[in-house]
């Protein structure tokens, strides 16, 4: 089809390049669709859909990493709404934040292995609640039955899931192994 065609939008007309094809603005919407899809789906989870986009662009970015600058541009987004995702996704574990010697730049990046290796974080998260857990168990008074018995039910549950969280990393590393994703193969 050319521009002329009155059948279809020039929204839908990709942009030509020298070599008579459209491939990088083809790819860079593919991103941008990857991101806005991600983000939509984390905010469905009960976070910001600006987490889920800037994990979505460190994921699909096809550099190492990216400057607060470049998520800022990128994403179209303000300053304060980027700074607020890094923190959070940095503290929870999904991300990681670094500098290169010289630069007076933050980079952020995730690994290979995102889910892996915020899987290997998340006990941090299962430990300080059991430990809140057992701070309000040790708080409550003698007649206290059923607060009592919702804390410790609390505190057993979050018990058993860090035993069970420690069996999932294991069945995950050997899951990796087996499809061959241990050396950052990709199927």
């Amino acid at each position: 089809m050319t521009l002329e065609d009155p059948a279809r939008p020039i929204d839908d007309v990709p942009a030509e390049d020298p070599t008579g094809g459209s491939g990088a603005e083809e790819a860079a919407a593919a991103r941008r669709a990857f991101v806005e899809e991600f983000g939509t789906l984390w905010a469905s989870m009960g976070t910001t859909p600006m987490e889920g986009r800037v994990l979505a662009h460190l994921m699909i970015t096809p550099g190492p990493d990216a400057t607060t600058a470049e998520l800022i541009r990128e994403l179209n987004a303000s300053a304060g709404a980027v700074s607020m995702a890094t923190r959070h996704l940095e503290e929870v574990g999904f991300i990681q934040r670094h500098v290169v010697p010289g630069e007076r730049v933050h980079r952020f990046r995730v690994e290979d292995d995102v889910w892996g290796s915020w899987l290997a974080r998340e006990h941090t998260y299962l430990d300080r609640l059991r430990a809140v857990l057992e701070r309000g168990l040790s708080r409550l008074g003698d007649d206290a039955d059923r607060p009592r018995r919702r804390l410790d039910t609390g505190r057993a549950y979050h018990e058993w899931l860090a035993g069970y969280h420690r069996k999932m990393r294991d069945d995950w590393q050997a899951y990796k192994r087996e499809h061959g994703l241990d050396e950052g193969g990709a199927r």
